[in-house]
């Protein structure tokens, strides 16, 4: 049975979503982050780090939303969601999963840090409007990649599509201008998916 450690509106909305576009069966488990349960001993046996998501699969616990994700997405690889190993369209799908990571979601999460995440001593205002502009120029570069494709890689969606739509969901909900057509017709095309209206419902529940 598959396990997802969570809470609400995290990263582990990309991988409930995915779950749900898999059409697997899966147990939620809340981690109360407002309570401080991501602290506990019992959480950190699961994740050191004390963060979300984790995801148990029989004997193996992951950690990371893009790993989880590949790891999906090659185990059920009939869904055609994580392209095979070794193939030109899975090297493009890493490429867009890193970006997504590393260049799309670290402005958003060094704004995130500094209004909340971390101590308050620790919080530096200054750098929100250098943030800011990195993650304008991500935006440039994922709206020139996507061009006039439906999705990242083309016709088909894939899981990439779910990182990169829940980071600009997050750059929303940041109150980042997002001002390109095209990136705005795949943020719309994305949020009406109903693997994630169901994937928000379980979370709910939870």
């Amino acid at each position: 049975m598959i396990t997802v450690y969570g809470y609400p509106n995290t990263r582990t909305s990309r991988v409930t979503w995915l779950l749900e576009e898999l059409g697997l069966d899966y147990k939620y488990q809340l981690v109360d982050l407002m309570k401080g349960e991501g602290r506990s001993a019992e959480y950190r046996a699961i994740n050191p780090s004390g963060k979300v998501p984790a995801l148990s699969d029989d004997e193996l616990v992951l950690t990371e939303s893009a790993a989880i994700m590949s790891y999906l997405g090659d185990k059920y690889y009939e869904a055609s969601l994580v392209p095979s190993p070794g193939t030109a369209k899975r090297g493009l799908y890493d490429q867009w999963v890193c970006f997504a990571i590393t260049e799309l979601e670290q402005p958003l999460w060094t704004i995130g840090k500094h209004k909340f995440a971390l101590p308050k001593e620790r919080r530096v205002p200054e750098v929100f409007e250098t943030a800011a502009w990195e993650f304008q120029k991500a935006l440039a570069l994922l709206s020139a990649g996507l061009g006039d494709k439906n999705y990242i890689l083309g016709d088909d969606f894939s899981a990439a599509d779910i990182l990169l739509g829940h980071t600009l969901f997050w750059g929303a909900g940041f109150k980042q201008p997002i001002e390109q057509e095209n990136l705005k017709s795949y943020i719309e095309r994305l949020k009406t998916r109903p693997c994630l209206l169901s994937a928000k419902e379980k979370e709910g529940q939870a």
